[in-house]
């Protein structure tokens, strides 16, 4: 990559932001929109993407702000474990017999990711910024974008959450996302 191609490439913090941006509007549409098929679109929209994010972040940001950072450990423990409890309200969102089943989980599931995004905008990621350089985020966020091709688009809370037992993992899992997600769209 060139120094050009380099500066035009989003560093890991736009494109993680950029994510939350694009979830939360989905969050909008999901309290707005009656039950039907536009609102479970919504659903599908918001499990995979919040799959596939959940999961570069676990590969790729949480490993380098556990050495970065003073408190890295910590902070990415929390992190961790906020999403393995979104992980799981996503698994019991697709499970959900019901739109009455499903409601409840929603709320909990949109609750619990503003607060975690708001954590990682508010608190992680001027953390991270401050302690590596821009390069190394811009590196960063060629590499988070990369590994969206290759993540789950599905939920597996009894996966790995670290390195490298989730990146062997989340590499089969995606494997099979795929399929699924190719055998329901037929």
């Amino acid at each position: 990559m060139s120094a050009s191609d380099s500066a035009t490439q989003p560093d890991a913090i736009e494109v993680l932001t950029a994510d939350h941006s694009e979830v939360e509007v989905m969050f909008g549409q999901l309290e707005t929109l009656p039950e039907g098929t536009a609102k479970d679109e919504v659903v599908d929209g918001v499990v995979r993407e919040l799959s596939v994010h959940a999961a570069i972040e676990e590969q790729i940001l949480y490993p380098v702000m556990r050495k970065a950072l003073p408190d890295g450990e910590t902070l990415v423990q929390e992190a961790i474990d906020e999403h393995q409890e979104v992980k799981e309200t996503l698994a019991a969102i697709e499970k959900a017999g019901s739109p009455a089943e499903r409601a409840p989980l929603l709320q909990r599931l949109i609750a619990d990711v503003r607060h975690h995004v708001d954590e990682e905008e508010v608190e992680l990621f001027p953390k991270l910024a401050a302690s590596i350089g821009k390069t190394e985020l811009r590196e960063m966020g060629g590499k988070l974008q990369s590994a969206k091709k290759a993540a789950p688009t599905h939920p597996h809370p009894h996966a790995p959450n670290t390195p490298p037992g989730n990146v062997v993992a989340g590499a089969a899992a995606a494997v099979i996302d795929k399929a699924r997600d190719a055998l329901k769209r037929d």
